[in-house]
């Protein structure tokens, strides 16, 4: 099967978040089990451009009607992380690409209309006819409207589409202008119309509409966005096309986190070796110059905004301190607020042996991290699909996560959870609270330091599950050729 992967982004050439882990580890496995996969991008001027390789030096040449003007872009083929890449570089005055920032201009609605086209364009114009073409999020959701309208009488009108929505919150809600831009006629805007605020159209909802079949990255998060109370605005025409809407679990890339063969952490470990996870608590306690003391080690790992909890990770912090616990967070805040709060926490516990706090981005650390922790806490608002839970369980530490999309799908309780107690891996809880999140640590402690062996056994329940990309890619692949006749 032919795939063509078009995105915002994908590891580790342009990656702001989980989308881009997506993309590269799906690519990957698709490839890896035989299938041709090539993955479109934009040209960022600020992309990581070490790791690309085998870049071309002559680049193909496409010309996108736009606005009653042609913007010419130039194509550069190149390999990313074992991904075959294509980078789009459009050339007008706008300089689109060339801004040193990926996302949050004022025209990205634009800047992301001009790359669909010019993707659709290229596949055009190099004669390129895959099965399927895979589109990501709202900012290339506007390509299966444009297959079905504009282009339907061109070489590409057959070609079935799968759209992913990673993050409901993010829509791409635009005006009329982009889709006259992008040459789109007046029957389409209705259809796209925005269902909160009829003044604008909504890209995302055009994916929705549009697209051969529609996912997003699990299960419980799919069912969550047909409510009022997840779904953004967006949950009527989920639930209208509820039959082409399905939830898949993102996979985790085992190459970069497994402690087996972590290159950042200094004691590798397995199931049968699980012992010198110990060691590396040893090394984290020293690096970070906390009490080498027995008491377990509680951590946050990823963004600090009101999406991840962020009050609930405060008062986890201090009830942690309080209570014979140690704490570890590693993290950095969008929000100007946000930020200077945990900035004036981090000064007040500097001295506090029990706790670091981190405010910046630190891969070596998040590995150490991961394998030398006891528990890890994710108690989000909501999650779409989350890589930490996951992440952690291969290292062996316990997630205590609030039942919610992809942690609900993917942890399951200790104690209360309907599984078998063979499939237990963790602590969740249901309400959004203080008093929620203080009884799933508390149970998480008092299993850590009263039954050992309990705890032993939900730190290997976890190591041993799978939730590698090939379970999930082999789900695609059932999607892919539902959608394109191959079965």
């Amino acid at each position: 099967m032919y795939i063509v992967m078009i995105a915002s982004e994908c590891a580790p050439v342009s990656k702001v978040g989980g989308l881009a882990d997506v993309v590269d580890g799906l690519s990957r496995e698709l490839a890896n089990k035989g299938h041709k996969v090539e993955v479109i991008l934009p040209y960022y001027d600020c992309m990581k451009h070490s790791v690309v390789k085998d870049l071309q030096n002559n680049p193909v040449q496409v010309s996108v009607p736009c606005s009653g003007k042609q913007i010419f872009s130039t194509v550069h083929k190149a390999v990313v992380h074992e991904n075959d890449c294509y980078f789009i570089k459009p050339h007008s005055q706008e300089k689109y690409f060339d801004r040193g920032i990926y996302y949050g201009k004022s025209d990205d609605d634009e800047r992301f209309t001009v790359f669909s086209l010019s993707a659709i364009e290229f596949l055009l114009e190099s004669g390129r006819k895959p099965d399927v073409i895979h589109c990501h999020d709202w900012q290339t959701a506007i390509i299966p409207v444009l297959l079905k309208a504009k282009y339907r009488q061109s070489a590409l009108s057959d070609i079935k589409t799968c759209f992913t929505i990673h993050n409901i919150w993010h829509q791409g809600k635009t005006t009329e202008k982009v889709l006259k831009m992008a040459g789109l006629e007046p029957p389409i805007y209705a259809d796209m119309t925005d269902d909160t605020d009829a003044a604008y159209v909504n890209l995302m909802k055009g994916g929705i509409i549009y697209s051969d079949i529609i996912t997003t990255v699990s299960p419980k998060y799919a069912s969550e966005t047909k409510t009022p109370q997840m779904g953004e605005g967006l949950q009527k025409i989920l639930s209208k096309y509820s039959d082409k809407y399905i939830g898949i679990i993102n996979g985790v890339d085992y190459d970069s986190w497994s402690p087996g063969n972590d290159k950042y952490i200094p004691f590798n470990y397995e199931i049968d070796t699980i012992e010198d996870k110990y060691k590396n608590k040893g090394q984290l306690r020293k690096k970070l110059s906390m009490k080498d003391e027995f008491k377990p080690i509680v951590s946050v790992v990823g963004r600090l905004d009101m999406q991840k909890g962020v009050h609930l990770i405060r008062h986890a912090l201090l009830h942690c301190l309080n209570n014979d616990m140690q704490f570890v967070l590693l993290g950095s805040s969008p929000d100007t607020e946000i930020d200077t709060y945990f900035h004036h926490l981090k000064y007040y516990l500097k001295n506090n042996g029990n706790c670091h706090i981190h405010l910046s981005h630190d891969e070596e650390l998040a590995h150490l991290i991961y394998a030398g922790t006891d528990m890890i806490l994710i108690p989000s608002l909501f999650e779409p699909c989350g890589l930490t839970q996951m992440i952690a369980m291969r290292y062996g530490t316990v997630p205590v996560v609030r039942n919610t999309g992809g942690l609900s799908d993917t942890v399951f309780d200790a104690e209360v959870s309907v599984k078998p107690v063979a499939e237990r891996n963790g602590f969740s809880f249901d309400d959004f609270s203080y008093d929620a999140v203080t009884l799933a640590l508390k149970r998480a402690a008092t299993t850590w330091a009263d039954k050992p062996y309990t705890f032993r056994e939900i730190m290997l329940t976890g190591m041993k599950t799978d939730y590698s990309w090939r379970s999930s890619a082999d789900k695609y692949l059932n999607l892919y050729n539902k959608i394109s006749g191959k079965w």
